[in-house]
């Protein structure tokens, strides 16, 4: 189990880590998580608790919000819109939006392991609108040069109508297509994450 694995790390870099079980290390979780402190191995049933569960009595929160919410009504945030730091130019045309897919979990070091998985989802790619792989004169399954201010990356084209003209998708599960080559650092001014979902990139026939 990944527990046994991290508490062997731990002892060779000097932390005494001896848990010996999953259950004392959920009972250490219960014992500093007040949402999760009823929350014990001899209380899971076929269908376990949900949090909060604060207390050994309590019988778990089936619904965070059955009939309404806590404070009477939702909350909503006004935000003002910012457009994202890069938009496409003459120089780099398409829009890259870049995500997960259904097979793979990020960067592939537990479902690279899976035979079924990496059947289905063997290699990096990126997605294209017809009407872009024809003007360009991309083949489906042809290799593709993509490349931003930062990058390039060579890959798999897939001619899809699953995403707009002018506007690429491309998954960052795959190291040897590493899509974050191409993205764009820039930070929101508030969450501080990187802007992986909007840069401006170039794409051209690479086969």
């Amino acid at each position: 189990p990944d527990w046994e694995i991290i508490c062997e790390v731990a002892r060779k870099m000097g932390y005494n880590m001896s848990y010996d079980s999953a259950e004392a290390i959920m009972e250490e979780i219960a014992n500093l998580t007040p949402i999760y402190g009823g929350i014990h191995y001899d209380r899971l049933d076929d269908f376990g608790l949900q949090w909060p569960c604060p207390s050994r009595d309590h019988p778990g929160t089936k619904y965070l919000h059955k009939d309404t919410f806590t404070r009477g009504k939702g909350k909503f945030h006004p935000v003002d819109y910012l457009p994202p730091a890069e938009m496409p130019d003459e120089q780099y045309p398409f829009i890259l939006t870049t995500g997960r897919i259904y097979y793979h979990f990020h960067t592939r070091t537990m479902t690279g392991r899976s035979e079924s998985l990496n059947r289905e989802a063997p290699e990096g790619y990126i997605e294209i609108n017809p009407a872009d792989a024809k003007e360009l004169n991309i083949r489906h399954g042809g290799k593709v040069k993509v490349s931003s201010r930062r990058g390039q990356v060579i890959t798999k084209a897939l001619v899809t109508d699953k995403v707009p003209p002018k506007t690429l998708f491309m998954p960052f599960n795959f190291g040897e297509a590493a899509a974050n080559l191409l993205t764009n650092p820039a930070l929101d001014p508030v969450a501080k994450i990187p802007e992986y979902k909007v840069c401006a990139v170039n794409l051209e026939r690479s086969d």
